[in-house]
């Protein structure tokens, strides 16, 4: 079936979207949603037997759905009307939430519906609580779409003829999530950012400048005074509550342009006096504070957590990582999983970081030895074992970094670009080296000129990752454990293993072998960062400004099979 996929972005979901269906052998394209114009034009080029739009900001045009049949992926319950429903959800503390896919008429949200789902609602943001539950819902749902579709019997569900547990609801505003410091208590706080996180934050003003906040994390001893600065740790600030305390981990001045920044970033001087309450290099993940690395060992198994925001690594990050990991695989445990962090696992270095710098070309160039550092310790790590687990999504230098270990494995629904052309860079983290000796020449030329994204499971077909493990998250952990356990309980094959490495690692031209990658890929990357007219300076400013594109991005035009 031709699938036409319309959207505003590409984001998780129609990433996800997208990647699925090409692994059930539909013929997909995609086409932004920019004015109805272009969009007319591209779905007349694609002509497609149908359109999914998986997240859209605007109408489709009636030129459009009255001739092709067209669904709308709505993120809330069945009879939910209108925009920010996953915000309103938040704010309300719904306990269920869900998914409808309608068929697109004239009317916002009210078309007929052809399948719809719920799911218990976690306590977390929306970014995450879109990535994941709604994401997977939506995912299942359209695969009961399309059987639904071809069967001439189904009569799908008519909005205005049936009583629904949702409803149409107004657009939210900052009003809606103003903090009354006063009086909310943390929890309320907590609920109204995170009912914004990761856009649009909500509007405050701390110490003086005004900015949406985001990154909200609760905080378990530190207290003090109502909206009180009581320490600053890693680029988030604390603020005090009338009940408590909650870190604050970024903000954006609400002046035009400005980009989301680490709060120490935004605040600078502003800052002075104020404690720097350092953690160790890395804490239990079950301490109550914002934390970005964390270890817990189970058996002989080590799991470390780099939980950066949106998966982005500064140069600090990567250096802290690359110390936590060299201290303990030296520890006496026998495997080393990298676990990355709750709603990522990477996506490589900072841009955000790099855009603000006054030196962005020094700082960036930096970060990017800093990352291929952390890279190069798990590479010639002879100590154990190392696995990577590769959980949320990953991308650019994050999937890079993964490949490093001696397995990878994937949670299933997890979507990996393995690619950084999309910011007209050639990239770095020894892919050239790690790339090919999991897929060959052929297959690592393709996924990074190609730039699209791939599948969990599309990736263990091609060797890119070892195995795909349970979606379900209460699956997926114990046979994380379990496959990190079978590595060394034969005990023979598991020394076998390391004399392998050993081998390889000090007797082997491997040492300078991926030197010479390196040296190789800096040199293509020197000019990416250091000319101030490259095409990565420029699109990188595109990207943390979150500028609209004016077409659908050429490495999308034209996809079809996989």
């Amino acid at each position: 079936m031709r699938i036409l996929l319309v959207v505003s972005a590409f984001n998780s979901l129609s990433q996800r979207l997208f990647c699925h269906l090409r692994d059930r052998g539909e013929n997909v394209g995609v086409a932004f949603a920019i004015n109805d114009a272009q969009l007319i034009a591209e779905v007349e080029t694609f002509f497609p037997d149908i359109i999914i739009a998986p997240f859209l900001k605007k109408r489709i045009p009636e030129h459009i759905w009255s001739a092709i049949t067209t669904f709308i992926v709505h993120p809330g319950i069945a009879g939910d009307r209108g925009a920010h429903a996953l915000d309103w959800a938040i704010l309300n503390r719904s306990s269920e939430w869900g998914v409808t896919i309608l068929r697109a008429n004239g009317e916002y949200d009210a078309g007929d519906i052809y399948a719809h789902g719920t799911f218990a609602m976690p306590q977390g943001s929306k970014a995450s609580i879109y990535r994941n539950e709604t994401t997977t819902l939506a995912i299942g749902l359209v695969d009961e779409l399309l059987e639904v579709f071809h069967e001439p019997t189904f009569i799908p569900l008519a909005q205005h003829e049936n009583a629904l547990s949702g409803s149409a609801h107004r657009a939210m505003t900052q009003s809606d999530r103003r903090i009354d410091w006063e009086n909310d208590s943390t929890e309320n706080i907590l609920t109204k950012i995170r009912s914004a996180d990761s856009h649009p934050g909500v509007l405050d003003t701390i110490l003086g400048v005004e900015c949406t906040l985001y990154g909200a994390h609760s905080e378990g001893r530190l207290r003090g005074g109502i909206k009180e600065i009581l320490a600053k740790r890693e680029g988030a600030i604390c603020l005090g509550t009338r009940d408590g305390a909650f870190w604050i981990t970024h903000l954006k001045e609400r002046h035009q342009p400005s980009i989301k920044l680490p709060a120490t970033y935004v605040l600078k001087d502003r800052l002075k006096g104020v404690m720097e309450d350092r953690l160790p290099l890395f804490v239990d993940p079950m301490v109550e504070t914002f934390k970005e690395i964390t270890y817990l060992e189970r058996d002989e198994v080590g799991y470390l957590g780099f939980d950066f925001h949106n998966g982005a690594m500064g140069a600090h990050q990567c250096v802290r990582l690359k110390y936590a990991f060299d201290h303990l695989k030296q520890s006496g445990i026998k495997v080393l999983v990298l676990m990355g962090g709750e709603e990522f696992f990477s996506n490589g270095i900072h841009l955000n970081i790099m855009e603000d710098s006054k030196k962005s070309d020094e700082d960036g160039w930096s970060n990017i030895h800093s990352m291929n550092e952390a890279v190069k310790s798990i590479l010639l790590c002879d100590e154990v074992l190392t696995v990577s687990a590769l959980r949320r999504n990953a991308g650019a230098g994050g999937v890079f970094l993964a490949l490093a270990s001696d397995f990878v494995v994937a949670r299933e629904g997890v979507v990996l670009n393995p690619h950084y052309q999309t910011l007209g860079l050639h990239g770095s983290e020894y892919w050239t080296y790690t790339l090919p000796r999991r897929v060959g020449e052929i297959k690592a030329h393709e996924l990074t000129s190609s730039c699209l994204p791939i599948s969990a499971v599309h990736a263990e077909a091609i060797g890119l990752v070892d195995t795909v493990l349970s979606e379900d998250e209460e699956r997926y952990l114990p046979e994380l454990h379990q496959y990190c356990k079978a590595l060394y309980e034969d005990e023979e094959r598991y020394e076998e293993l390391l004399d392998i490495k050993r081998q390889k690692i000090h007797h082997t031209s491997f040492t300078e072998e991926i030197q010479r990658h390196r040296e190789i890929e800096l040199e293509r990357m020197y000019p990416s960062f250091y000319d101030p007219a490259s095409e990565f300076n420029r699109l990188r400013k595109d990207f943390v400004y979150k500028l609209c594109p004016i077409q659908t991005p050429i490495y999308l035009q034209g996809v079809g099979n996989a």
